[in-house]
């Protein structure tokens, strides 16, 4: 019976330290709106919202309404309010702790967003609170979140999201990972 219960006890710590599988950034938008992404034309990157600078006051806000609709989408999904998840994503820098690390960052589906592309709609953007923090050097270093999401919209002079992201973790994506 002790060899039961010690093999259990094995098996349910193995189970907790497994990964969670990953989020895809297309499960964040309803169905309705992936259909309408892939329906949409190539993007012109020459339009006003290719200009903008993350950095800047709105940066990663959709300036005009020149794009297809689902570009400014904050359509949720609501079966994802509370659920644990793991998601890839680059990060943009909103605060820091006394030690410099990011506590306060959102988190895009792909790299430069609004630097040199038109920026996410606000169900790609989710804002992630990571009160340990974790050092960003770069923000073209793609990261793993763990954490429990929220629909939750959020307004700040730099972007709007439709989710946040409570992180149980943050770490930068390694070669091993891919």
């Amino acid at each position: 019976m002790r060899r039961f219960a010690c093999l259990l006890l094995l098996f349910c710590c193995t189970l907790a330290r497994a990964e969670l599988p990953e989020t895809d950034w297309l499960e964040l938008m309803p169905p309705e709106d992936r259909k309408a992404l892939e329906e949409m034309p190539d993007i012109s990157h020459d339009t006003p919202e290719a200009e903008g600078n993350f950095g800047q006051q709105g940066g990663l806000k959709q300036q005009d309404r020149n794009l297809p609709a689902v570009m400014y989408s904050a359509k949720t999904v609501a079966a994802l309010d509370g659920k644990t998840i793991h998601i890839g994503g680059y990060p943009v820098p909103l605060e820091t702790d006394a030690k410099g690390r990011s506590t306060l960052f959102f988190l895009v589906p792909y790299p430069g967003a609004c630097i040199h592309v038109p920026p996410p709609p606000p169900n790609q953007i989710v804002l992630v609170r990571y009160p340990r923090g974790i050092p960003l050097d770069d923000i073209y270093a793609p990261l793993w979140v763990d954490g429990t999401l929220r629909v939750e919209q959020v307004s700040n002079d730099l972007a709007d999201a439709a989710y946040a992201l409570d992180a149980a973790s943050v770490r930068l994506v390694e070669e091993g990972d891919l």
